[in-house]
């Protein structure tokens, strides 16, 4: 079996998951590892008896791949994408996809005329739970939404920063929005608000510690997203959904549905980052393309975050029918 050979860009946290699961894959060789934290990718290259490398241009320039994982903060995008682009590598890069809306169309151009395999880590499209949720709304679609990440702060001390980070609705609560988005479909207005406590646990964490967004779909359908990172503890990440005569709640672990008849909960089974990765490498293998979600399907997502913090910013709503 000819084997499709991996580089990974950063080997940070979420790496490390996708690593778990492509070590699993028969048809998947780990060689190479590149990160500015050279020892993470020196640990990750002895684990998998691949090479390591400091930057990205290393990796690309020295090793020949059919495939590459992006794993880097919201604030080093632009250049890994690039190089990757130029040497027309298929690859799959986290969310959120930059800081930059601007950045954002301009690499999604890019890959369209590359004609490029891009897959972005929404894994919350793979759950189980959620292919059920799409059978029962499109019988009774949703009309109202609530969306929640009520959370502690993150560690990474680039987190704390919005010139880092984006915040907490870019870079946590854009599960979310997608979520709804895949559920519901398009956005055609966003109006956001948010406000900022000083902690003296967090010196010059500077992004929102609460936020809000009321959106409204083209489907007709109304939401509201609710987030802070003020708590010690995760309370509650998930979305909820209401139609005629029912009620649904989904987390990244179970889903309950609720018509009148007491409160069920269902756990999800399998693993939906599993399935993202097998699909991407399947696709990259020239197997059908399954992906769910794409480099351009992501920026639909990213749109409706930037909107929010611009909104946050500027106090009016915004707009986002001219962009779809």
């Amino acid at each position: 079996m000819t084997k499709t050979r991996v580089g990974f860009i950063g080997v940070g946290g979420i790496a490390q998951r996708h690593l778990g699961v492509l070590e699993s894959l028969p048809d998947v060789e780990l060689v190479g590892f590149a990160d500015p934290d050279f020892n993470r990718a020196v640990d990750a290259a002895a684990r998998y008896g691949a090479r390591a490398y400091g930057d990205h241009d290393g990796l690309l320039a020295d090793m020949t791949l059919d495939a590459v994982y992006i794993c880097i903060p919201p604030f080093a995008h632009g250049a890994v994408e690039r190089a990757v682009i130029a040497r027309k590598l298929p690859f799959l890069v986290e969310k959120p996809i930059s800081l930059e809306i601007g950045l954002a169309e301009q690499l999604a151009a890019e890959i369209a005329a590359a004609e490029l395999v891009t897959a972005v880590g929404y894994h919350w499209r793979y759950l189980d739970t959620v292919d059920e949720t799409r059978r029962i709304l499109s019988e009774r679609p949703a009309q109202l939404l609530s969306g929640y990440w009520l959370d502690q702060t993150p560690p990474p001390q680039w987190w704390w920063h919005a010139d880092k980070s984006g915040g907490q609705m870019v870079e946590q609560a854009t599960h979310i929005l997608d979520l709804a988005r895949y559920l519901v479909g398009d956005v055609t207005s966003v109006y956001g608000l948010a406000g900022h406590t000083a902690r003296p646990d967090f010196p010059d964490l500077d992004v929102p510690t609460v936020s809000t967004a009321s959106l409204k779909f083209a489907s007709g359908a109304i939401a509201n997203f609710s987030s802070t990172c003020l708590l010690r503890w995760g309370h509650r990440v998930g979305l909820h959904l209401f139609g005629d005569g029912i009620a649904l709640e989904l987390t990244d672990h179970d889903i309950m549905i609720d018509v009148g008849a007491g409160r069920p909960v269902r756990h999800a089974e399998g693993d939906p980052v599993w399935r993202e990765d097998r699909d991407f490498i399947d696709a990259v293998r020239g197997g059908a393309n399954r992906i769910r979600c794409s480099y351009s399907e992501a920026l639909k997502t990213h749109r409706i975050a930037l909107a929010i913090t611009e909104s946050v910013r500027t106090g009016q709503p915004v707009s986002l029918q001219a962009a779809e």
